[in-house]
């Protein structure tokens, strides 16, 4: 009798509100309230044009979009991927510092870069212009050249700049994993090849799972690229219904569909990652001994890791700096120092909030973790991985079947 009161007395303790509870709540308020306010308007509108959307424009913003994903996805997992293990695995010339600078493309904006790749691929760009002076062209119809506002334009900017949301946490898992799952693999025969599909990837496809979901959530909010590339996608059709038409509940409608779609990359990540969930997080693991790579094969590796570099950082800012070098004065104009100004306090504040909003939440978890434990229960990060892939066939813990 007193065991039992004395775990209903632990109970009412653990249910008992904190700081970091009632934070955590406050802050999944502030997320939801968007979401609950769309649900609402798109429930309640002052003119219900679903059906007209549904019979004319819906369709046609809806596969745009899902063909925009399915281009983004694959582009992403492929550069993103593939770079992390290449600049993980091996030494090859420029290994160095393309490590580093494959994530420059998370500064420049997607909608930069659509700008840039317009003006340099244009008709009346640079490229277009060399090689008409150079072959003796007269006009656009002595030649061919693939369009360039289009849907798979847009699919390979949308990539280039989305792609380091990959490579970083699929660079993280293949930098955790232990250099002697991949020294069995070869004594067992397997090539670079067979290292990658049957060891690291397995092991790395939670992380990468997470990074292309991540992607395709920029992708599907993205409005600035598709618009100037002329794609019509939900989210040029939720201004064009709210602005043009008028007409806030169907924009909400269409915003809801938006958000399935959300949602169903979430559940599918989870769903993905669900019996793969867990690194191996011990420490006292053999580091990876990255493997050497000469002449063409080292230099094809730089060209595979260097050219997302090229097309979501290095054409976008050298097109910016030639316009402001043509027009110096521009350097100069009233309002440049005010908007810097208000575009670092922004972004300092957003960067301060999202920090906070994402560690509360956080630390919560972590103290129920602790507790947890204390009552006999392992926390998370004393699991490790859980997939029934090679390197954890060889290398299980003995406990690790848990």
């Amino acid at each position: 009798m007193a065991e039992q009161k004395s775990q209903v007395k632990r109970a009412a303790f653990a249910f008992r509100p904190d700081l970091w509870s009632v934070g955590a709540v406050l802050i999944a308020a502030l997320v939801v309230a968007p979401v609950v306010s769309i649900a609402w308007i798109a429930f309640h509108p002052t003119e219900n044009i679903w059906p007209h959307l549904m019979a004319t424009v819906l369709p046609r913003y809806l596969a745009n979009t899902v063909l925009l994903m399915v281009g983004v996805a694959a582009l992403t997992a492929l550069v993103g991927t593939g770079a992390a293990w290449l600049v993980t695995m091996y030494r090859f010339p420029g290994q160095r510092w393309l490590t580093h600078a494959l994530l420059f493309p998370l500064a420049i904006p997607a909608y930069v870069g659509a700008y840039a790749v317009v003006d340099f691929l244009d008709y009346a760009g640079p490229l277009q212009s060399v090689l008409r002076q150079t072959f003796g062209w007269a006009s656009a119809r002595d030649y061919w050249f693939p369009e360039t506002r289009s849907l798979w334009m847009a699919v390979v900017v949308l990539a280039a700049a989305l792609y380091p949301y990959v490579y970083l946490l699929a660079r993280a898992a293949f930098r955790e994993q232990s250099g002697s799952a991949y020294e069995v693999a070869r004594a067992l025969g397997q090539g670079p090849w067979g290292l990658f599909f049957r060891i690291g990837l397995p092991m790395a496809r939670p992380a990468i799972a997470a990074g292309v979901a991540l992607a395709l959530m920029e992708t599907v909010a993205d409005y600035g690229t598709v618009l100037h590339f002329g794609v019509q996608t939900l989210t040029t059709g939720i201004f064009s219904t709210w602005l043009n038409g008028n007409n806030a509940g169907g924009a909400a409608q269409i915003a809801g569909v938006v958000l399935m779609l959300i949602l169903l990359l979430v559940a599918l990540e989870r769903v993905g990652r669900r019996k793969a969930r867990h690194h191996n997080l011990n420490r006292a693991v053999r580091p990876l001994a990255p493997e050497g790579l000469g002449g063409v094969r080292g230099w094809s590796a730089f060209v595979f890791c260097a050219l997302p570099v090229a097309v979501g950082f290095l054409l976008p800012v050298g097109v910016m700096l030639s316009h402001a070098i043509r027009a110096p004065q521009g350097w100069l104009a009233p309002g440049l120092g005010a908007a810097l100004l208000n575009t670092l306090s922004v972004a300092g504040l957003a960067a301060l909030a999202t920090v906070g909003g994402g560690a509360v939440p956080a630390l919560r978890r972590a103290d129920g973790a602790r507790q947890g434990g204390a009552d006999g229960a392992a926390p998370d990060a004393d699991r490790i991985c859980s997939t029934r892939c090679g390197p954890c066939a060889w290398t299980a813990d003995p406990a690790g079947s848990r």
